[in-house]
């Protein structure tokens, strides 16, 4: 939609959504009335095809507006809203800074009636006595609820998990059982007031002496008219004799109040009450003592008693009047007629509450404010009024069209009314733009390498665009069109998982006639279904931009729309966006570099998808590969790459040599240089060594700003790059002169578009990635010790938020934080110049620390080469598990991280403590250790290997003994965990600690017999180690009892001493695992079918074989007897048995199974003749 005024200001819309359902508390405000109450329950809500109805119902305010507090500044704004059909009040916190010292005031308070709050009666106020907020509610029926909020009800759950309790008091008057209550006015934290439908008031006087036993309020009463005109408009409306109008079910009188504002004027003791009444006629009351002291049209203007329904107001509007000024005794009270659709300026004075002087301030002329466009039918539904310093009154108006809005600025001199006809004048007007939330989506194409289900998720789920609660509506809509009825929460799957397998079930995979697949069909069909819903979505987000009302902070004279369920701050426009957001406007200052925007967002505006998807996919070439081209070929390169030419018709650079002259000779490097900078930021942009921290409510407007301006900056940067490459090769071969690049330097207008695109395309990734961080202690629910446990206990908050927000502040302007530095803040982030540091390493430390590698692993083509980088794409690597990429890192950072830095302040955001930032910068030897670290920590064993053998090749100076011994350590455990044995006997014939080597060998030993290595075992030398090797497996074999099952050390021991000679020895242990044996019964149980053949006899038969190895003479072993260890404690005695006796053993042996098998066996005395039976 056109519009004729000049866009100055920019609107900022913010959901308000919470970041964690931790941060939203509900309270139940209990019914003050025994009776029963109104108390809406949603049985059945849930029924099929009344999604929109719930949605509306939970997510769209009907009223709402945002409260600045005069004594108190932590927190200092309040926006309150009116939401679930009138019975619900929610309030939260909207400061956008705050001191360095306080506690964010994150909570927000969902306070939930017994019956529906009235219309327009809602007030908030501060009391100078006590740091707390005020809240006064009136409901249908009739009770006056008053409720002290202090700060920590916004920040400590736990101060509202028992309710509000004594913070929460209710009042019913008198005067409400025979009079209609229509609007609420909150004059302080002690007094309120209310108007009727019977133009009386009601001043309500809080009782600071009560106790249980008295009112709260004390009440007095006020009378515009006789009782008996009050009473008339009691009776049923075709009863009455005199005029009313009907509103809802009530009968206004004329002389009733619609739109109630109070002031002191600057007197002291004094308060006034300003009414805009029914009738059209502006009253003045004095609160103290209920008199009217001024009473007139609210024009001033003559009108025919006879035509007094021609000017009567509709009591719906709450919002005609408003008073300015600081000026003792004098005040500018500004009204609107909207029966005449005009602004009326008058001047307030006084100097007591018993008489006030009322004037005309510009009596010559009628004000009437020009509408936003003159072909639609505009509304003015609300206006404020601002006179920050001098004699300047600022009157800012909201236009609505249906769901469409418009805001307005104008100033006007009060000190000058012969101005004041040009000063109101169509062109002295300026707008405000806010940009449109329905971001067009790039339909699909075979070179695009993003799947079309990826691109439609990150439309729909970007940050700050739509919220939760308008998908699940959507879905669940889209879902009854289909025919089913599940949803999201009911079926336990996640949102995004329930939009893919809902909209993917509507699209089948056919086959052609050929009997392929047809996945161009299939492609195509399912970007139609995207395209359907996310139509629905857009057709939702809609009803959530309706205008309700318009606030102004009046100590830095910013403004703001309250939306159904959206905030839209005002912010002054910066020089880039004035000609952005205006460039179809006639300018007679128009420059140069205004002509060159124009001319490149006209040259790529009739590019197609295509042509604009391929152009992105060059400038990536461009933005993150190193290049040893040179600027030219650059420049041919890309203009290559991107098929640009494709996409200008002769028109569009017939349009470009209109704007820029014939060979461009308006384009020069001073043109582009005065285009740079528009983007960089002024040298005075956060100067100051105080600014104020953002709340989080701050960082959200702030991360809305980020994204709306790098995406308008991206879009001006990228149209100028491609008229560059456009301009160079758009000249007449045989006029070389006429070139571009024989006039200035191209290469360097290259470059420094490139590197402001580079920039600008890491700031989006900012504002675009989102990732969850833990909630705030004071945010988190203590009732249960599981609570800590809940998913809820995390927020989900931007990349942005949670690594830059921390630098930003707001600056300190006399003495108040101002919101209208956020455009400077906005721009320093984006400028290629800016002293903001985006450092993607260390933005990658803190996503590894938060355990988002692939997070991280996305920056990794923002980052430089210097050996810092490198070395945490290593650890990005590392993270992901790729260990082989991770070691070409971590060896190709080596050098760079191992030389010596003096002063070296390594940053790293937490990835590494005090030790490991030890190891850096420290010697080679050092670094590797540290690398090894890293891989053990993964399990890693084979590169602990590589970088524990790179380590110990550094570490040879006297120095660096412990390294060397950790090292060892290292590389033997990593050795034998996957048993590389033969690293791991070497290894340990390096150690020099004694003690670490003993325990490695029992290590190495006990490794190997568990993986069944015993032949690799005896082979290996162990030299100077075989005795400890012999002593360890001896130990083992001692140890063991159960010689049938396990690890067989004895066999292990034999094939090691049989090895290395010792066939004495070798048969003391077979000596030890046959006594065993016949102890666990073994010498009766036949093995291969042969009744001769058991583990014993095999057991003889391999002790005697290794004792006739040696010489008859040494033939013989010592044994422990076994019949001597008893149970006496006494040690057992030692035999000797030679191999004669051992032959003869096995012949007994021999004969005693064939006995047994031939039954040849006779009875002894203690034998147990049950046993034999058995």
């Amino acid at each position: 939609m056109e519009v004729d005024q000049r866009i100055a200001h920019k609107g900022t819309r913010v959901n308000l959504e919470p970041a964690s359902p931790a941060s939203f508390v509900t309270i139940r405000i209990p019914s003050p009335s025994t009776f029963r109450s109104r108390e809406r329950r949603l049985i059945g809500a849930e029924k099929h095809g009344d999604e929109e109805k719930i949605y509306r119902s939970r997510n769209l305010a009907t009223a709402a507006s945002i409260f600045h507090r005069r004594y108190h500044r932590s927190p200092r704004s309040f926006l309150w809203r009116v939401l679930e059909d009138a019975y619900a009040l929610n309030i939260r916190a909207a400061d956008l800074c705050k001191s360095s010292d306080a506690d964010d005031a994150n909570l927000i308070l969902h306070l939930r009636f017994p019956n529906p709050i009235r219309s327009s009666c809602v007030a908030l106020a501060d009391s100078p006595d006590h740091d707390a907020l005020s809240v006064f509610v009136l409901d249908q029926s009739n009770y006056l609820y008053t409720i002290t909020l202090r700060p920590d009800h916004f920040r400590k759950r736990s101060t509202t998990e028992n309710g509000l309790g004594e913070a929460c008091k209710t009042h019913l008057a008198g005067s409400f059982s025979f009079k209609h209550p229509h609007r609420l006015n909150a004059v302080s934290a002690n007094l309120v007031v209310v108007s009727f439908h019977d133009g009386g008031i009601t001043r309500f006087d809080r009782n600071k002496s009560h106790d249980a036993g008295n009112y709260l309020w004390k009440e007095t009463n006020f009378s515009a008219q006789s009782w008996a005109k009050g009473l008339r408009s009691l009776v049923p409306f075709p009863f009455q004799g005199g005029q009313t109008v009907k509103h809802g079910k009530t009968n206004m009188e004329l002389s009733a109040a619609t739109s109630i504002v109070s002031d002191s004027l600057g007197v002291e003791d004094a308060e006034f009450l300003f009414t805009v009444c029914v009738d059209h006629r502006l009253r003045i009351w004095s609160i103290r003592t209920g008199a009217i002291l001024y009473t007139a049209d609210l024009l001033g203007v003559e009108r025919n008693p006879q035509e007094i329904g021609k000017w009567i107001i509709d009591p719906a509007r709450d919002n005609l009047v408003r008073i300015v000024g600081r000026v003792e005794g004098r005040r500018t009270l500004v009204a609107y007629s909207p029966v005449e659709n005009e602004f009326k300026f008058w001047k307030v004075e006084a100097t007591n509450d018993r008489t006030v002087y009322v004037h005309d301030m510009f009596p010559d002329h009628r004000l009437i404010p020009p509408a936003p466009s003159l072909g639609d039918v505009w509304t003015l539904a609300d206006f404020r009024v601002a006179q920050p310093t001098g004699a300047a009154i600022h009157l800012w108006v909201l236009w609505k069209n249906n769901l469409t809005y418009r805001t307005m600025r104008v100033e006007v001199s009060s000190s000058k009314p012969t101005d004041t006809a040009s000063e109101w004048a169509r062109d002295k007007w300026s707008s405000v733009q806010v940009d449109n939330v329905t971001t067009p989506v790039e339909a699909p194409s075979c070179g695009d390498p993003t799947d079309s289900t990826e691109k439609w998720l990150q439309a729909i789920f970007y940050p700050g665009r739509f919220s939760r609660a308008t998908l699940e509506a959507a879905l669940a809509m889209y879902e009854r069109g289909l025919g089913t009825k599940d949803t999201p929460a009911k079926t336990g799957r996640g949102l995004v998982e329930a939009i893919c397998s809902v909209l993917g079930s509507t699209v089948t995979l056919n086959k052609l006639s050929a009997g392929e697949l047809d996945h161009a069909e299939f492609r195509a069909h399912g970007d139609v279904q995207w395209r359907r819903f996310y139509r629905l979505i857009v057709e939702l987000d809609k009803q959530r931009g309706e205008a309700l009302s318009l606030a102004l902070d009046h100590n830095s004279g910013v403004a703001w729309v309250l939306c159904a369920d959206l905030v839209t701050l005002v912010h002054r426009c910066s020089d880039l966006e004035q000609i952005y957001y205006n460039s179809h406007a006639e300018d007679d200052d128009e420059n140069n570099t205004t002509s060159l925007i124009t001319a490149g967002l006209g040259l790529v505006e009739n590019f197609t998808d295509t042509i604009i998807q391929q152009s992105n996919a060059a400038l990536r070439l461009e933005l993150f590969e190193e290049s040893t081209k040179t600027d030219m070929e650059r420049i041919q390169y890309f203009f290559d790459e991107s098929g640009c030419w494709r996409g200008i018709s002769e028109e569009d650079a017939a349009q470009v040599v209109e704007i820029l002259g014939n060979d461009f000779r308006v384009v020069t490097l001073e043109t582009y240089q005065g285009l740079i900078e528009l983007f960089e930021t002024n040298e005075d942009t956060g100067a100051s060594e105080d600014p104020h921290p953002l709340t989080e409510f701050g960082r959200k407007i702030v991360v809305k700003s980020v994204q709306e301006t790098a995406a308008m900056q991206w879009q001006i940067l990228l149209s100028q790059l491609l008229l560059l490459v456009h301009m160079e090769f758009e000249y007449d071969e045989g006029n070389e002169e006429s070139a571009l690049h024989a006039r200035f330097d191209v290469g360097q207008v290259y470059r420094q578009l490139i590197d402001a695109l580079h920039r600008l395309e890491l700031v989006r990734w900012l504002v675009k990635t989102q990732i969850q961080v833990p909630l705030l202690k004071a945010e988190r629910a203590t009732g249960s010790p599981s609570s800590t446990k809940r998913p809820e206990e995390t927020r989900t908050i931007t990349a942005f938020e949670a690594f830059i927000s921390h630098l930003l502040g707001l600056e300190d302007v006399d003495g108040e934080p101002l919101a209208s530095s956020l455009t400077d803040v906005v721009i320093d982030v984006c400028a290629p110049n800016s002293g903001i540091e985006l450092s993607p390493v260390l933005i990658q430390c803190s996503l590894l620390k938060k355990d988002q590698p692939h997070l991280a692993m996305e920056l990794a083509p923002f980052c430089n080469q210097d050996p810092f980088s490198v070395y945490i794409q290593g650890r990005v690597f590392l993270a992901l598990k790729d260990y082989t990429s991770a070691a070409v890192y971590f060896k190709k950072a080596a050098v760079g991280m191992s030389v010596s830095m003096k002063n070296a302040d390594l940053r790293t955001g937490g990835l590494l403590d005090d030790t490991e930032k030890k190891l850096i910068n420290s010697g080679p030897a050092n670094y590797y250790a540290h690398i090894v670290s890293l891989y053990d920590r993964f399990k890693a064993f084979s590169h602990v290997i590589d970088f524990a053998r790179l380590s110990l090749q550094f570490a040879r100076a006297d120095d660096a003994l412990y390294m060397r011994r950790e090292m060892y350590s290292r590389l033997f455990a990593a050795s034998t965990s996957i048993s590389r044995f033969e690293m791991a006997h070497a290894t340990l014939l390096s150690m020099d600690d004694q003690a670490l080597k003993r325990s490695c060998l029992k290590r190495l030993v006990e490794r190997m017999c568990e993986t069944n290595q015993t032949s690799e075992l005896v082979a290996l030398p162990f030299l100077g180690l075989q005795d400890e090797v012999d002593e360890i497996l001896l130990q083992k074999c001692k140890s063991t009892v159960e010689v049938t099952h396990g690890i067989p050390y004895h066999k292990i021991l034999y094939s090691w001493r049989i090895t290395h000679n010792d066939y004495r020895g070798a048969a003391a242990i077979l000596h030890d695992r046959l006594q065993k044996l016949r102890q666990a019964g073994e010498g009766d149980n036949l093995a291969n079918g042969d009744v001769l053949d058991t583990s014993v006899t095999k057991q003889y038969l391999m002790l005697i074989n290794a004792l006739s190895c040696v010489d008859p003479k040494q033939a013989w072993i010592t044994v422990t007897s076994v019949s001597e260890n008893d149970a006496s404690g006494k040690a057992p005695k030692r035999a000797v048995v030679t191999l004669a006796e051992l032959r003869r053993q096995y012949q007994m042996e021999l004969d005693r199974i064939a006995a047994i098998q031939n039954n040849q066996f006779g009875l002894e005395a203690d034998d147990d003749v049950m046993a034999i039976d058995q």
